[in-house]
């Protein structure tokens, strides 16, 4: 079982010809509200790939709050311990989505950062019973030190995604087995540039030497590169039009993790981890852009309908 801890947002998402500079206004072509949030993404994500998820989570007393408990659910995840709480809304992302599929988010945490170290205890059974702990950065910290601490003293593995990236201290890189920040997450962790192959490789062992056990770096379209005390392999992306990045980076943490969790080498995670991020930027939003595993499994023959377009 896979357990992830993290946040659930209701993305507002407006599609527009370019993101807005500082003070520029610009017309947009649509709107659309899409179940979002890291922790929310990546437990939809592992369980449209046929994992079983248990998802840790806070939602507001509000209608979007219940929207995205029954969203979680309809996809396959166990959503019995999102909680509800009274003293904040639910979380919101304002995403904008120009035509390139780049995009620029803002979030308003709201109820995700109520969910506390002593609400994680209260489900230490539960973090316990897993294979994989899965963690992001858009709770409070302290709320992730605990669920690692829980995790690594019954000896379960740990995927921490540094998103977004913040300040972490040896405690917490130490209790962690995998982690997957990108190019830029990586340099604000390790205080080193990463502007070629050669520089996450050695910012990578600078965590390692740090107490991480592993780094898998995503690097966009240049695919991704697994770095441990072995050292270090470059993986190359599968090229597609990409309509919409939001979520790439969650659904390639949700598959690496399904892979592991069923038993998987590290090289055949990060494989199919490359496959699901293709194909999830091929879609627009959040969750509604996450594949299902009978749709990764037919890859080879989606992506050649994707080169003939």
């Amino acid at each position: 079982m896979i357990t992830v801890i993290g946040s659930l947002n209701m993305d507002l998402v407006i599609n527009t010809a370019k993101i807005p500079r500082p003070g520029e206004t610009v017309l947009g072509k649509s709107f659309k509200q899409i179940p979002g949030g890291k922790g929310g993404n990546q437990a939809d994500a592992a369980a449209k790939l046929g994992a079983d998820v248990h998802l840790i989570g806070c939602v507001g007393d509000d209608a979007m709050g219940a929207i995205l408990k029954n969203s979680l659910k309809a996809d396959g995840v166990d959503a019995d311990a999102i909680l509800v709480k009274t003293t904040a809304a639910t979380g919101v992302a304002a995403i904008i989505v120009e035509a390139s599929g780049d995009n620029a988010i803002t979030v308003a945490p709201g109820a995700n950062y109520e969910l506390t170290a002593q609400d994680i205890e209260a489900h230490r059974s539960d973090i316990s019973a897993s294979t994989i702990l899965l963690l992001q950065l858009e709770i409070p910290l302290d709320t992730v030190r605990a669920s690692l601490n829980i995790a690594k003293s019954a000896g379960i593995k740990t995927i921490l995604n540094p998103a977004p990236a913040a300040e972490l201290d040896e405690e917490i890189l130490r209790a962690i087995d995998i982690l997957t920040p990108n190019e830029t997450e990586l340099e604000f962790l390790s205080g080193q540039k990463t502007k070629t192959l050669a520089d996450i490789e050695s910012a990578g062992n600078s965590l390692i030497q740090k107490g991480v056990g592993e780094l898998v770096v995503t690097l966009g379209q240049n695919g991704c590169m697994h770095i441990n005390q072995n050292g270090a392999k470059h993986y190359n992306a599968y090229k597609v039009k990409a309509i919409d990045t939001t979520a790439a980076g969650d659904s390639f943490n949700a598959a690496l993790a399904v892979y592991l969790d069923a038993g998987k080498d590290m090289a055949s995670a990060i494989e199919f981890a490359l496959k699901v991020g293709a194909m999830t930027v091929t879609k627009e939003g959040a969750q509604t852009s996450l594949p299902f595993k009978y749709e990764v499994d037919d890859f080879d023959n989606w992506r050649s309908s994707q080169v003939l377009k």
